[in-house]
């Protein structure tokens, strides 16, 4: 009688697996992870725009040596509540204007107001 209902179990899970499988391929279009980037906020003297500094750091081929390069990038802020010197997350959107195509989703951390 215990044989009878264990084999029943398996055969629901079975059946439940192949199902979720078939959803997971019938989707073609999944939503792609957007990328996301830290950095500094340099300037807000644009209205809902601010320009956020990235640093990264690679290595020079031959020598070998860190080098810190940086980027820039246009951010939209849509309350206007970045100020210079915060540190800010932001993320890959669709593009806003002829060179913004950055959101800011956080401030992670306010910058000293001098």
């Amino acid at each position: 009688m215990t044989d009878a209902t264990t084999s029943t179990a398996t055969t629901t899970d079975e059946q439940t697996a192949a199902p979720q499988g078939q959803a997971a391929e019938a989707n073609p279009y999944q939503t792609k992870q957007r990328t996301q980037k830290v950095g500094r906020v340099v300037s807000d003297k644009m209205e809902k725009t601010v320009v956020v500094s990235v640093d990264y750091v690679r290595r020079h081929p031959l020598y070998r040596k860190r080098i810190t390069r940086t980027s820039k990038f246009l951010a939209h802020d849509e309350q206007n509540l970045c100020k210079p010197g915060d540190i800010v997350r932001i993320e890959e959107t669709r593009p806003l204007s002829k060179r913004k195509r950055w959101i800011v989703r956080e401030i992670m951390q306010r910058g000293v107001q001098i």
